[in-house]
């Protein structure tokens, strides 16, 4: 007696959850012989789940069908163990099991509001990961929701545009802004420094440098770019004269041109101990364009054109042009890599008509990188359960066992919320459906007082504990640009941002 499995494992994903289980026999079964050891379905745990049997096609077809439904993306196995025997006396011999991934449950798990509430809610709940969560002593931005003490320059540079966000929509009046960006600065000031560069890292509490590898226990060229970025447009948002002096004394004293390390490339690390043994250069197409920027921008360690050139366009290098899921891709690698490639340097330099030698519009880049991301996810090569039109976004994030750049090319089957979110200001209709999904469908499990968790992977039923600062804040400064272009606006203004374009190349319309 055999049995004939439903489907491939390809075609199990996305099952309906109040689907039957229909399974085929070369032999009628003996109803009165007892099915129940020997047929059964389980779930991920590995109980059984309740099912009602009906017979048809004379005993040789099984129809299973779950009293209860079944649970919304969920991993299922349907197990027929040996020693099931038929009316003419056959036993099956080898057992058969195949599992599968149900569909989401779409009922609502949180009240209907309009898009545009719904939008306000994500940034308010985001925003206050920046401000009520942020270190007590130096307002800084905590690396992760887990890490208490650990404070982040590059995310405190995204937590000073939170900031801009919250006065915009009155979360916060623009004196409270003023004396947490207050507290910032006066932290920074003291803190240590290298080449007057930050570290990626630092204790919240003393200032001083906590490594992140082994040898990056120094100057983090990208970081600071991103830390000084957020500075310099919350200094030019909240427009204290004071303050902004002191903004503009922490951004004059970084040594730029140190970080060419007597190359044509800017260089990513810098240690006391190790020197420029990392040996990571700043070259595209990748997340650093605005450190270029900034490097062009400084009035006493600027870097030229020249390295532009040759450093991080390497004289064109970094142009792609080929098509991914039929959209054609301008710039960096295969598929894109992870979406905050095309998210970090733009939070606060508007890619809408920018243009330079290279590029007509950088905004071309962010939306065809977001598209091919998407249309990827909604392709499923390797049919990982989760996985649609709605629920998308590979990029950098948690995972189960760690943290990874997930993409095309690395895809794990993780979901991260950031990388849709983030991206409103490219592909809003886009971006608002996955919105829809992961705050109504998966609410219950994705979204608590900093707004939506980190990351999910159907596949291992794991959705994930922490919240990450450099996560989150491209979610509430990408909403926000894409509504009212507010972070672009005054990231524009700042001296140091309109000279590096200038001095570039670049062309704003």
């Amino acid at each position: 007696m055999g049995s004939q499995p439903a489907d491939e494992p390809a075609a199990r994903i996305a099952v309906p959850l109040n689907a039957a289980i229909t399974i085929d026999f070369s032999q009628p079964l003996d109803p009165a012989a007892g099915l129940t050891p020997f047929i059964s379905l389980l779930n991920r745990k590995g109980e059984t789940v309740a099912c009602s049997y009906t017979f048809s096609n004379e005993n040789r077809t099984l129809t299973l069908e779950p009293t209860g439904g079944l649970a919304g993306f969920q991993r299922y196995t349907f197990v027929v163990r040996s020693g099931l025997t038929s009316s003419e006396k056959g036993i099956l011999r080898k057992e058969e099991s195949l599992f599968f991934y149900t569909d989401a449950d779409r009922t609502d798990k949180m009240e209907r509001i309009s898009d545009d509430a719904l939008l306000t809610k994500v940034q308010q709940h985001t925003f206050r990961y920046f401000y009520d969560f942020a270190h007590p002593v130096s307002g800084m931005t905590r690396e992760r929701s887990s890490t208490l003490n650990t404070v982040t320059t590059g995310g405190t540079g995204f937590g000073a545009m939170a900031l801009c966000v919250g006065v915009a929509h009155k979360f916060i009046i623009r004196t409270e802004a003023l004396a947490q960006l207050d507290k910032i600065v006066t932290f920074l000031e003291n803190a240590e420094k290298y080449h007057g560069a930050f570290s990626h890292w630092y204790d919240g509490n003393t200032g001083r440098t906590q490594p992140f590898s082994a040898k990056d226990n120094g100057a983090d060229l990208v970081e600071t770019s991103f830390l000084m970025m957020g500075l310099l447009t919350a200094g030019e948002f909240l427009g204290d004269a004071g303050l902004n002096r002191r903004i503009d004394a922490l951004y004059q004293a970084v040594e730029w041109n140190f970080f060419l390390n007597g190359t044509e490339s800017l260089f990513w690390h810098w240690s006391p101990d190790y020197g420029f043994e990392l040996n990571l250069k700043i070259s595209g197409w990748n997340e650093a364009l605005v450190a270029y920027v900034l490097a062009a921008g400084s009035e006493k360690y600027a870097i030229e054109k020249d390295s532009y050139i040759k450093g991080w366009a390497r004289n064109g290098a970094f142009l792609n042009g080929n098509l991914y899921q039929g959209i054609r891709l301008p710039l960096g690698a295969d598929y894109g890599g992870p979406l905050f490639i095309s998210q970090y340097s733009f939070l606060g330099i508007n890619p809408f008509g920018l243009s330079d030698d290279y590029m007509t519009d950088y905004a071309v880049q962010c939306r065809s990188h977001t598209l091919i991301n998407r249309a990827y996810c909604m392709e499923n090569p390797n049919t990982f359960p989760g996985y649609g039109p709605y629920s998308w976004g590979l990029t950098a994030s948690d995972n189960p066992t760690g943290y990874a750049a997930h993409s095309p090319r690395n895809d794990k089957g993780v979901i991260s919320p950031t990388a849709a979110l983030s991206s409103f200001p490219y592909t809003p209709e886009e971006s608002m459906e996955a919105l829809r999904f992961f705050y109504y469908t998966l609410g219950d499990k994705l979204w608590d007082d900093y707004g939506f968790k980190d990351a999910f992977s159907v596949k291992d039923d794991w959705y994930a504990s922490d919240y990450i600062a450099i996560d989150q804040g491209p979610i509430i400064i990408g909403i926000e640009n894409y509504r009212t272009k507010l972070l672009w606006t005054y990231g524009m203004k700042s001296p140091p941002v309109k000279n590096g374009l200038s001095k570039l190349g670049f062309r704003v319309i």
